[in-house]
């Protein structure tokens, strides 16, 4: 058999193979999957979107990229470990730092060092308009009131939301975010922030399709935080567009 032939084959199985990989992957159906935390989430979206709608159009981020950020973990969020893992860990944090104690808090899961990166990082960014949204860190008395105010931002999901502004804000001045699609954008910043958005992007690339993001405490099956992220997204655009199509029909019939 003539070497350019086999060769020919073995390119076309090859695209078979990453076709059918991808094919797979866009299958996954994690409402199915995560049943009724999907629902857990999806409800606290609902409930809640009144005020973070306009609080991320006050600072012009998009409310369905954002949302899509942390919808995984609201999707993992257990209010009652929550709370039992608080009160455990805070101490030890505000008194000896994250080096003893860096735990997620809240319904976005923001851990305390990443709240000390997002001040850290936030005038960089923003300018003056990060003063209406933080102290700076020489305006409290000692280091144990800086991680109190941290831990104090962190267990009220309104003020997790200003941590979320600054983090989108942050990685747009840091990474050429305008040269990607929205699809793209969504799948850079839920890893940014999910891997940390102190790495570089080529380090934040190469861990879009890694899968480690699991709901349970015994991890038996992992998936991509950044595909679910992108699920979500998919599905809310879905739902605005029948919910304009339905509009313009009512309109129509009028």
């Amino acid at each position: 058999m003539p070497s350019a032939y086999i060769n020919k084959l073995f390119f076309v199985g090859l695209f078979f193979l990453l076709s059918v990989r991808t094919v797979c992957s866009q299958q996954l159906n994690y409402q199915n999957i995560f049943g009724s935390d999907w629902d857990k989430a999806l409800s606290f979206i609902e409930q809640n979107k009144s005020w973070i709608e306009p609080k991320l159009e006050q600072y012009k981020v998009s409310f369905p990229v954002a949302t899509a950020v942390i919808f995984p973990e609201l999707v993992r969020y257990s209010a009652l470990r929550d709370k039992i893992e608080i009160g455990l860990l805070k101490t030890l944090y505000i008194n000896l730092g994250d080096e003893y104690a860096n735990f997620s808090i809240g319904p976005f899961q923001m851990k305390p060092s990443f709240g000390e990166m997002i001040r850290e990082k936030a005038r960089g960014a923003m300018g003056n308009k990060a003063d209406k949204l933080f102290r700076r860190k020489e305006d409290y008395d000692d280091i144990t009131s800086f991680r109190t105010s941290i831990v104090s931002d962190l267990e009220d999901s309104k003020t997790q939301l200003n941590y979320l502004i600054v983090f989108i804000k942050i990685c747009e001045e840091n990474f050429n975010l305008r040269s990607k699609t929205n699809d793209e954008k969504v799948l850079f910043l839920s890893t940014a922030y999910n891997y940390g958005f102190w790495k570089r992007a080529d380090q934040i690339e190469n861990m879009i399709n890694k899968k480690y993001f699991s709901t349970t405490l015994l991890k038996t099956t992992n998936y991509s935080y950044s595909d679910v992220s992108l699920s979500w997204y998919h599905s809310y655009l879905k739902g605005i567009q029948k919910e304009e199509h339905s509009n313009q029909k009512e309109k129509d019939m009028n």
